[in-house]
C-alpha cells in the first residue's frame, strides 16, 4: 500500500500563527496533536459537533482522546444552518459553565462550516477566548471556512452578521472523512477549490481541468493536492490581510451574487458552493461584457464548473433588480457601493468597488448576464 505523507501548511500570522495538517486517518491520531494545547493528564476537551458527525466518528474520537487521557465534554448542535444562532451559542455557554470549562480548555469543532463557525464564535467569546481546534469534515470547510479565523452566527436579518476574527490554534484535515460525505456536498466544496485557481493560480486551474475525475473519485493523492494547494492559497491571502481590509476581499469571488442568490431563495434551494458557482459564472460573464476578461477564459471556467457537477445559470425566477437589492444588503457593501470581484484572466482578479451604471443594467436583464 502506498505511503501517504501528512502535509503541513503554516499560516504565518506572527503570534497568531498555526499549522494545518492534511492527510488520512488523522482522527485516529487526534491525541498526538493536542499536547501543546492540553498538556495535563485528565484535561477536558469541549468537543462541539452535530448528531450526524457524532454518529459517524464519535466512538473513534472518544477512543482517541481516551488514549490521550483526555475527558470529553460533548456539545451537540442541530445539523442545519439555523444552528448558527445566538440561542445555540447561549446553550453551549450553559453547557460549558455546567461542566467547568476553563480558560485553557480547548474547543474542538468537529463538523462542517456551521459547526466550525458556531464553535469558533463560542471559543472566541466564552471567558474572553478559549483555544480553538478546527477539524472540518466537509470539503467546503476543509478548503475555506476552517482557515482564516472568521467566526460568526447569523442574525434573523442576515447571515454571519454577528462575529469576529478569531484564529484557531490548529486545523486538522482528515481526508478519510470525505468517503462518508454526501456527493452533492462534495461537489459543493469543489466550487471553492475552483475559485482558488481563478483568483490566484492558473497552473492549479489547469491541473483541475486535467485531474478533476481523480478528485471526484476521492483518490487520496489528488485530494491532498487539492486541499493543500487551496489551503496554501488562502493562507497566503490571509497572511497579507488578516482582517479583510483590502486584498482578502478577492476570496469573495462569486460570493457577491452567490450570497444574494442564497438569500433570495431563503437558503433552501442552493448549497453554499452551488450558489458560489453560479456567482462565479455570472461574475465571469460580467467581466467579459465589460471588456475585462476574454470570452474563452470565461468559457473555461463555466466548463470546469459544469464538469464538476455545479450549476452555472441564474434562475429565470429571480430578476436582476432583486439581485441588485439583495447585494446591496450584503455586509461588505461600503458607502452603498457593491463590491464586485471580477476576473481579468485565469489566475488574477480585480476588486471593483465603483461599478459603472452599465454593469448594474447588465445584471438587471432578467437576472441574467
Amino acid at each position: 500500500m502506498e505511503r501517504i505523507n501528512i502535509e503541513d501548511v503554516l499560516v504565518d500570522l506572527g503570534n497568531n500563527s498555526y499549522h494545518i495538517y492534511i492527510g488520512p486517518e488523522i482522527l485516529k491520531q487526534l491525541a498526538n496533536y493536542l499536547p501543546e494545547l492540553a498538556p495535563n493528564a485528565g484535561q477536558k476537551i469541549f468537543l462541539i459537533t452535530n448528531p450526524t458527525v457524532k454518529n459517524l466518528y464519535g466512538r473513534e474520537i472518544t477512543a482517541a482522546l481516551f488514549d490521550g487521557d483526555y475527558k470529553v465534554i460533548w456539545g451537540e448542535i442541530p445539523d442545519r444552518e439555523e444552528a448558527k444562532s445566538l440561542n445555540e451559542a447561549a446553550r453551549l455557554y450553559d453547557l460549558a459553565f455546567a461542566h467547568g470549562v476553563e480558560r485553557h480548555t480547548p474547543v474542538v469543532a468537529l463538523g462542517g462550516g456551521v459547526v466550525g463557525d458556531l464553535a469558533g464564535f463560542v471559543a472566541a467569546t466564552y471567558l474572553r477566548g478559549l483555544p480553538l481546534v478546527q477539524i472540518p469534515t466537509t470539503l467546503l470547510a476543509q478548503v475555506d471556512s476552517s482557515i482564516g479565523g472568521k467566526v460568526a452566527v447569523n442574525h434573523p436579518k442576515g447571515k454571519n452578521i454577528i462575529g469576529s476574527f478569531y484564529q484557531p490554534k490548529l486545523v486538522l484535515i482528515d481526508i478519510t472523512v470525505l468517503n462518508t460525505l454526501d456527493r452533492r456536498e462534495l461537489v459543493s466544496g469543489l466550487a471553492e477549490v475552483i475559485k482558488y485557481g481563478i483568483i490566484a493560480d492558473a497552473e492549479f486551474f489547469s491541473w483541475l481541468e486535467e485531474n478533476l475525475p481523480k478528485v471526484l473519485a476521492l483518490e487520496p493523492q489528488a485530494l491532498i493536492h487539492v486541499i493543500s494547494t487551496s489551503c496554501r492559497i488562502k493562507a497566503g491571502v490571509v497572511q497579507k490581510d488578516e482582517k479583510e481590509e483590502g486584498l482578502r476581499a478577492i476570496l469573495n469571488f462569486g460570493h457577491t451574487i452567490g450570497h444574494a442568490l442564497e438569500a433570495l431563495t431563503k437558503y433552501q434551494t442552493y448549497r453554499h458552493g452551488e450558489a458560489v458557482a453560479v456567482g462565479m459564472a455570472a461574475a465571469a460573464s460580467l467581466a467579459v461584457h465589460t471588456g475585462l476578461l476574454a470570452a474563452g477564459e470565461a468559457a473555461r471556467l463555466k466548463k470546469l464548473l459544469e464538469q464538476a457537477g455545479l450549476p452555472t445559470a441564474l434562475p429565470s425566477s429571480i430578476s436582476g433588480e432583486d439581485l441588485i437589492l439583495a447585494m446591496q444588503r450584503d455586509k461588505k457593501v461600503q458607502l452603498g457601493q457593491i463590491a464586485f470581484v471580477l476576473p481579468v484572466k485565469i489566475g488574477q482578479v480585480e476588486i471593483k468597488r465603483h461599478p459603472p451604471v452599465k454593469w448594474r443594467e447588465l445584471i438587471k436583464k432578467a437576472g441574467r448576464i
